[in-house]
């Protein structure tokens, strides 16, 4: 009976499979839809009649039916899986980058917990400060105001380190207006002429005049007034702004110590200080003069019934040797590091283009740059010195490609204009040729960054870096690398590739490890560092034999002296030349000399030679 069944039911299913042949291809894809689906057969079970019926295609001999139902098969199994998948809950962290909208605690030391953060009012932010990033369009905070803007709300001396465009200035900026608001609240504390309770001081005007901007941006729904006296300008406007009622002044320490020298600016009020790239105050000659600013601060914070003021720093990198100075000039400050510090960004592209010494490396920028600029991207040039940086801008301006300069020998206005030229949206320029000084503080909007020299330390390579792919968005990094700085350019690819810091890394750094790592296997396979080094220990126990060798040593040549000085007396009898003469008493004097180090034998050949000269 069941091999009738079996029979007839193979034979229903071949007609079918052959009339499903026999049909156009529109046809049959539609009518495979109608095919029951395969039930899945478990292994160890005993399948019923139902499951044998539907597994039994397996026995048909028609190979050209077999493969719509292997078909149907495998989308079923595909189907099973995704369902499968969907039911599982989504891992947080894979589909959220760390910066964004996360914060870490730590109960432990080495277990770090991450805190999602959605948005600003979990940070303590106040409603006129939402208003402001509403209209600026911010919502969810970076990693680096999660942990900042609760820190200076705090009233807690820190430091801020974060990768460069990570939002760093909206981190100290937006705690500090509500500082401010907050004490007129309670304080009751209204504006005054030259007196303002917060200074900002950046190393240079480019970034006095965003921080500026930000601040003026913020105050408009924050209700506080601020200005900007920074080097390059005139002091007259300045004076007349001074004079108005402050809050906030924002400026390079040289332009305010001199406002303060001629009475248009006081200490008395200031209770919240701003360094922001304090990596490059401490470590391009502006540390005289932001001591020279404290000091005041520091001598009215010591007294009994003096007021204190809270200090913030803001740096994109922050080496050993800063971080000790600023550890000694803030006594118990505190360092808040996001996680990547000092490491590669990771919506940036990095590209490392070895040349050799027959390559032209006017030609391969051209080859670089030219696609770049057909795509509408804006291009930042980074060079080493001005004759680079000139040499560069000749070349390519015979080339029919208009730059605009940015380097020391610019003037400051000339240099304003020049970067408007570059951020316009007309594209008439959109190549900047610069030097380092444009590597730090210039919030701009570039797609593409070509380094045609090649930075001497990593720290130089974070900031060129920094000036694209800011705040999330995507960009490119072209190096060209001559051969002379192919072992640091290797070792930070070799990082970047592993996601490694970078803090360390320089020509010099790289070079020693190079002779550190040659060394070392010639000092294991040399037998003669070994040979020393038993000689010096057998050495040691008898020093003082030889001492006293040396003792007798000394004793003989005070003997023979008496001899010497008389032969050198006498006239030169047997002929010698006064040039044979000079070069015995060398010998003698060079005998004594070795005669007191008191090495076994020494003394009795230089006795020896001594009365054979005598004679």
């Amino acid at each position: 009976m069941g091999g009738a069944a079996k029979t007839l039911l193979t034979l229903s299913l071949s007609s079918n499979l052959f009339t499903l042949s026999r049909l156009p291809g529109p046809a049959r894809r539609f009518s495979l839809t109608k095919l029951p689906k395969p039930t899945r057969v478990l292994t160890g079970f005993r399948p019923l009649c139902t499951a044998t019926a539907t597994v039994s295609p397996i026995q048909v001999e028609d190979q050209d039916g077999l493969q719509p139902l292997k078909h149907s098969v495998l989308l079923e199994r595909l189907r099973l899986r995704h369902l499968k998948n969907s039911t599982k809950p989504q891992n947080p962290t894979s589909t959220k980058s760390i910066g964004y909208g996360e914060r870490q605690s730590e109960d432990r030391p080495g277990n770090k917990k991450k805190i999602e953060v959605e948005s600003f009012e979990e940070l303590g932010v106040s409603e006129e400060v939402l208003e402001a990033l509403r209209e600026m369009g911010i919502e969810v905070p970076t990693e680096i105001q999660c942990i900042g803007i609760p820190a200076v709300l705090e009233g807690k001396t820190v430091v801020l380190g974060s990768h460069t465009g990570s939002g760093k200035t909206l981190a100290y900026m937006l705690p500090l207006a509500q500082l401010l608001r907050r004490d007129e609240a309670q304080n009751g504390i209204i504006m005054k002429p030259r007196r303002p309770r917060a200074v900002v001081l950046c190393p240079t005007r480019e970034l006095s005049e965003q921080v500026f901007r930000v601040a003026k941006f913020i105050s408009h729904h924050a209700r506080f007034r601020s200005t900007m006296v920074s080097g390059g300008g005139r002091l007259r406007p300045q004076e007349d702004s001074l004079n108005n009622p402050i809050d906030m002044v924002v400026g390079t320490p040289g332009r305010i110590l001199q406002h303060i020298e001629d009475g248009n600016l006081v200490y008395g009020d200031i209770k919240y200080l701003v360094l922001d790239e304090a990596d490059t105050m401490f470590d391009r000659g502006f540390g005289p003069d932001i001591r020279k600013f404290l000091a005041p601060l520091k001598n009215r914070a010591s007294k009994p019934d003096g007021q204190g003021f809270q200090t913030v720093l803001v740096s994109a990198t922050m080496t050993k040797g800063v971080q000790t100075l600023i550890d000694e000039e803030f006594q118990g400050i505190l360092h808040l590091r996001t996680s990547s510090l000092h490491k590669k960004i990771a919506s940036a592209r990095h590209d490392f283009i070895k040349l050799s010494g027959s390559e032209n490396k006017m030609e391969a920028l051209l080859q670089v740059l030219e696609p770049s600029l057909a795509k509408g991207n804006r291009v930042m040039v980074f060079c080493n010195t001005l004759n680079s940086s000139r040499a560069v801008d000749h070349f390519l301006n015979e080339n029919q490609i208009s730059t605009a300069n940015y380097h020391g020998e610019v003037p400051a206005e000339q240099r304003v204009e020049n970067l408007k030229k570059f951020k316009s949206d007309d594209g008439d320029c959109p190549t900047l040729v610069c030097t380092d000084l444009a590597a730090r503080g210039l919030d701009l909007d570039v797609d593409h960054v070509i380094m045609f020299d090649f930075p001497l330390n990593s720290i130089d390579y974070l900031h060129r870096t920094g000036r694209t792919a800011r705040m999330g968005a995507k960009g490119k990094v072209t190096s060209l690398v001559a051969k002379k700085n192919l072992m640091l350019a290797t070792r930070i690819e070799e990082a970047i590739k592993k996601n490694e810091s970078l803090e360390s890394l320089s020509v010099d750094s790289v070079k020693r490890d190079v002779a550190r790592a040659r060394i070392t296997p010639q000092k294991a396979s040399n037998p003669k560092f070994t040979r020393v080094s038993n000689q010096k220990s057998k050495s040691r126990p008898s020093g003082t034999k030889y001492a006293k060798t040396s003792v007798q040593a000394s004793k003989s040549v005070k003997a023979v002296k008496p001899s010497n000085t008389n032969n050198s007396k006498k006239p030169f009898s047997s002929g010698k030349r006064p040039s044979e003469s000079r070069r015995s008493t060398a010998v003698k004097s060079s005998a004594s000399k070795l005669s007191v180090v008191g090495f076994r034998g020494r003394t009795s050949w230089s006795n020896k030679k001594e009365s054979s000269v005598s004679n």
